[in-house]
């Protein structure tokens, strides 16, 4: 279980945490949302303790992880996988290598034990011949893909996704969501994905937590969401809603995620 509490953090004198506190339980799939500039990404950063909080405690399995060393952190981060929103791969390297740096770096595999390794994590996000492709050949969706299999590689218990449909179209976007959802269930893992694309939160989240200007203004079950009067909440959904039905401003809304 990851637990956050009072979490403060500002940038030149700028706050953009405001005592915000979260249960994240076990096995679930918990969608933090908010609008651009809102924190969630900054709150996703102290999750794995890329960022240190002015104030504020984040509790991984129990354990602080910014009261312990960096070779204890560097135990505590083995347990993540992060998709990171533009798949960060490697553009030196091919697909399988790309899977396979995580092992190399942080285990004592064989070769033999990584290749069966990365064959299998790229069979688990249907792509199962793309290991000798370059990043530069692969599709908007297919480098998520390759980025989300070596995010698995380690077999982690948690798994952050950021923005992961960001910059996709609606079909991709929704291979994605389906993803995310089985590796959720056939992993056993805990998934947290950052996003303000209400589609994916309502097709593949247990819980929401919205973060409003630096606060945990609301945290509930999706049909508590569904069921909300809360103004701001409602208000950001029905913005998000509109996103999504209207074609010409989701296309406006996808080439500004564009890289």
């Amino acid at each position: 279980m990851i637990r956050v509490e009072q979490l403060d953090k500002s940038f030149e004198g700028r706050p953009v945490l405001r005592g915000v506190s979260l249960d994240i339980p076990e096995g679930r799939t918990t969608a933090i949302i908010g609008r651009s500039g809102s924190g969630k990404s900054v709150l996703m950063k102290h999750l794995i303790g890329l960022l240190r909080p002015d104030r504020g405690r984040v509790l991984v399995d129990g354990v602080d992880i910014n009261a312990i060393s960096y070779g204890e952190l560097r135990r505590v981060r083995r347990n993540f996988g992060v998709l990171f929103q533009g798949g960060a791969l490697f553009d030196s390297m091919d697909s399988f290598e790309n899977v396979a740096f995580p092992l190399r770096t942080f285990t004592t595999m064989s070769e033999t034990q990584i290749r069966d390794e990365v064959l299998q994590c790229l069979a688990l996000v249907e792509l199962p011949d793309a290991g000798p492709k370059m990043p530069a050949d692969l599709s908007g969706g297919m480098r998520k893909r390759v980025a989300l299999a070596r995010a698995i590689a380690l077999k982690p218990r948690y798994v952050i996704y950021d923005e992961p449909t960001s910059g996709l179209d609606p079909e991709t976007s929704n291979t994605i969501d389906v993803l995310i959802k089985d590796l959720t269930r056939r992993l056993n893992v805990t998934s947290i994905v950052v996003t303000h694309d209400m589609h994916s939160v309502l097709d593949i989240a247990d819980r929401a937590a919205f973060v409003y200007e630096g606060r945990m203004h609301w945290v509930g079950t999706i049909d508590d969401l569904h069921a909300s009067t809360d103004p701001v909440l409602t208000a950001f959904v029905k913005a998000n809603e509109y996103q999504i039905g209207n074609p010409a401003a989701r296309e406006a809304r996808s080439k500004e995620q564009l890289p």
